[in-house]
């Protein structure tokens, strides 16, 4: 079972920050990333859990992301609020997650979160461009553990 300092090992916290934070400059879309130890039970009832709980639906225009992945159960999910499903649709979603999986496989968690934000987020500026003027950055962009 992976403690919180054996997660922090895995997931180098310092560039998946960076990559959410290069991500938000390209869109006004809210990324998060959590990582969670290992559990039993459902993992996508357990990301939408974290989806609540880390205030994911409470952006001004319900565009929020969440990555949500459990290393020691080499299991991830990639969440949407519905504003951001609305438009962009399943295949966007699937899309995320093909660029993240080959990393995935390999154990590579952070290469495989840094590639599906800077894909979601390149993806998403289309959808919800960024506004330097007006954008406020309205989630924390630090990795949840």
């Amino acid at each position: 079972m992976l403690t919180r300092r054996g997660l922090l090992r895995r997931i180098d916290v310092a560039r998946i920050k960076d990559a959410i934070m290069a991500a938000e400059r390209r869109t006004s879309a809210e990324l998060r990333v959590s990582v969670a130890p290992f559990f039993w039970g459902n993992v996508e009832k357990t990301a939408w859990r974290a989806f609540e709980r880390l205030a994911m639906h409470q952006t001004q225009d319900r565009n929020g992301v969440l990555f949500f992945v459990v290393p020691s159960r080499r299991s991830f999910v990639v969440l949407g609020d519905k504003g951001i499903h609305e438009r962009v649709g399943q295949d966007f979603w699937q899309a995320v997650v093909r660029e993240m999986e080959p990393h995935f496989r390999r154990g590579e968690f952070s290469e495989a979160l840094i590639a599906g934000i800077a894909a979601a987020g390149e993806a998403l500026a289309a959808h919800y461009p960024y506004d330097s003027p007006s954008d406020r950055n309205e989630l924390p962009d630090e990795v949840d553990i």
